[in-house]
């Protein structure tokens, strides 16, 4: 027994990762929304969960998760690119099983191995690695991706299942990858403070034997500022089948997202952010 104690502690010296989950965006990390606004109810499931992802004792991005899905719904950060390499490492977020549990982001095999946790049990609260195996014709889609991040932790941070989801797999490796380098590169010139929301809209196929939701679209709302009285704002949005990717403005990606959802208005930024 004490020996187990003693391992827990070692284990828990070593968890450089801290991702919370929150009740609100507004009064934990509202860093990652442009104006420290999320966007609006519209967007959120029947059972969400808020996380703060946090890595190394800082905040690098938000995402609103969908629990019963096994999906995010939006992840928010900003974009900083700068070259590097790219993690290897997948990681899972233990306060989906209770608050009861460590404020972290870890790897399965810790959870397993040092916290006596299950694999059912953390496969009850989200999607795990095995979810992701022996997919046909998919990847794990970032929503957040690591090459949008200016450093080592930055990048490691988005590598956590909470922001993946199952993306058609030519669309991951071609014109989605074309929107999130070239793409972003070309139309960020000139701006300052660049604030990105990437979401994924639920489709109705499944993965994993219906444990995991396909969505069947992949979109991506940006606000940027140039300057305190400049701001401009564009979006992009896919069909999660097809290697093509459609640039709206924002408040055309708004009224998509507002017919696909079939609820309330979508709003995804504080109304400074320019709409056409």
């Amino acid at each position: 027994m004490l020996l187990l104690l003693l391992l827990q502690i070692w284990a828990s010296c070593l968890w450089l990762g801290r991702s919370e989950v929150v009740t609100s965006f507004e009064s934990s990390c509202p860093q990652f929304f442009f104006r420290e606004t999320p966007p609006n109810e519209a967007l959120e499931p029947e059972n969400p969960a808020w996380i703060c992802q946090r890595y190394k004792n800082q905040y690098y991005f938000a995402t609103l998760y969908d629990r019963n899905r096994r999906i995010p719904v939006y992840s928010a950060y900003l974009y900083q690119p700068q070259p590097g390499k790219r993690p290897k490492t997948w990681l899972v977020e233990p306060q989906l099983m209770g608050p009861t549990y460590p404020k972290t982001m870890e790897r399965e095999w810790t959870l397993l191995n040092y916290f006596n946790v299950s694999l059912e049990q953390l496969s009850k609260s989200q999607a795990i690695l095995q979810d992701y195996k022996n997919l046909t014709g998919l990847n794990r889609g970032h929503l957040n991706p690591s090459s949008h991040h200016p450093d080592s932790s930055s990048r490691t941070a988005t590598f956590t299942l909470t922001n993946i989801v199952p993306q058609d797999e030519k669309l991951n490796g071609g014109a989605w990858n074309n929107y999130e380098q070239q793409m972003m590169i070309r139309r960020t010139q000139g701006c300052n403070n660049t604030y990105v929301i990437v979401g994924a809209v639920p489709g109705n196929n499944y993965i994993a034997k219906g444990r995991v939701n396909k969505p069947s679209h992949i979109w991506s709302g940006i606000c940027c500022e140039v300057d305190t009285n400049h701001r401009k704002a564009w979006a992009v949005i896919a069909e999660n089948d097809k290697n093509e990717v459609e640039l709206l403005t924002l408040g055309e990606l708004e009224d998509v997202l507002t017919d696909l959802y079939g609820r309330d208005q979508v709003s995804l930024f504080d109304s400074d952010c320019p709409r056409e």
